[in-house]
């Protein structure tokens, strides 16, 4: 493309100065659309974002649609405060950080800790109980949770999945079904 642009400037023989301009003109618009190009994905998924929720609730089922990182994130309630989950199928027990624990107010059960084996080795943890746990229309109560000592994300493990009467991945979206 440049070399048609070129041969159309030493075809009409314009002054060096006005050539110039124009090269810088159409260098700056092929520069443009290249970075356009190039982050069309991240301009997609920003509309996407910008257009519609990531959760959606509608009776008795929770829809989550697939972060751009492959994961599925939800908002639940746990104690009536907000918490932010990475949805974990491969966890057995949902699991908190010890921050996460103080903020919505889970105290540690028990005399000793459980060892955990994580995708990052093994790791100490506490039991306890969160009084409510709520995904959208979807609420259990008196629920296991397991306290982590390292920090990390918050895990919404098997033992919640499981309490559900189906869940089901099609195509971007997760869906719980109460």
């Amino acid at each position: 493309m440049l070399a048609l642009v070129g041969s159309a400037f030493a075809v009409r023989r314009v002054p060096i100065g006005q050539t110039a301009k124009m090269a810088l003109a159409w260098l700056l618009i092929f520069g443009a659309a290249g970075i356009g190009f190039s982050l069309k994905d991240d301009f997609a998924a920003l509309g996407r974002r910008l257009m519609s929720s990531d959760t959606v609730v509608a009776g008795g089922e929770v829809r989550i649609r697939k972060n751009e990182d492959g994961h599925f994130y939800v908002a639940a309630r746990v104690n009536g405060v907000d918490v932010p989950f990475l949805i974990d199928s491969g966890a057995t027990v949902t699991t908190v950080s010890k921050d996460t624990a103080e903020r919505v107010g889970l105290a540690p059960r028990g005399m000793s800790p459980v060892i955990m084996d994580t995708a990052n080795g093994m790791a100490e943890a506490w039991r306890s109980r969160a009084e409510t746990l709520r995904i959208g229309e979807i609420e259990r109560t008196d629920f296991p949770v397991l306290i982590a000592e390292a920090s990390g994300a918050d895990l919404l493990g098997m033992n919640f999945l499981s309490t559900l009467s189906a869940w089901r991945v099609e195509g971007e979206w997760l869906i719980l079904k109460a």
